[in-house]
C-alpha cells in the first residue's frame, strides 16, 4: 500500500519516471484539458470517450501489475495499448473539429503516440 501512495505522490519534476507514472501524468493533462474546454452538447460524447480511453491506459497497466499470471498481465497491457491508440483517434478528431488549442492537442497526441510505442515494445519484449 505504501508503494501505491508514493506512486501518486511522485511529482513531475522527479523524472525519470516509469511508464505507469507517465500514463498517470498524461491522464491528468487530458482531464485538465477537458475541464477547461467549453464545448457544445453535440461534442459531449467525443470528450467522454477521450476521458475514458486516456484514463484507461494507466489504469490497465496498474491492474496488469496485479495480474495473476503472465497471460493476465499481457492482456491488461494489450488493453492499455488499445486505449492509447483510441485516445490518439479522439484527440485528432477533437483537434480537427473543435476550436481548441491545437498546440496542446498536438502535444497530447505526441505523448499518446509515444506511450503507445512504449507499451507495444513492452508487450513484444515480454513474448521473447
Amino acid at each position: 500500500m505504501e508503494d501505491e501512495i508514493e506512486f501518486f505522490e511522485l511529482k513531475e519534476e522527479d523524472k525519470p519516471y516509469g511508464i505507469k507514472h507517465r500514463c498517470f501524468y498524461f491522464s491528468k493533462e487530458v482531464v485538465k484539458l477537458v475541464g477547461m474546454v467549453k464545448y457544445d452538447r453535440i461534442y459531449h460524447s467525443m470528450f467522454d470517450q477521450l476521458l475514458r480511453s486516456a484514463t484507461s491506459i494507466g489504469a490497465n497497466l496498474v491492474e496488469g501489475t496485479a495480474g495473476s499470471s503472465k497471460k493476465d498481465w499481457r492482456n491488461y497491457y494489450a488493453i492499455a495499448l488499445k486505449s492509447a491508440n483510441e485516445t490518439k483517434y479522439w484527440l485528432c478528431l477533437i483537434r480537427d473539429t473543435i476550436d481548441v488549442s491545437k498546440e496542446k492537442l498536438n502535444e497530447l497526441i505526441i505523448e499518446a503516440n509515444e506511450l503507445s510505442k512504449i507499451i507495444a515494445s513492452i508487450i513484444v519484449k515480454s513474448q521473447v
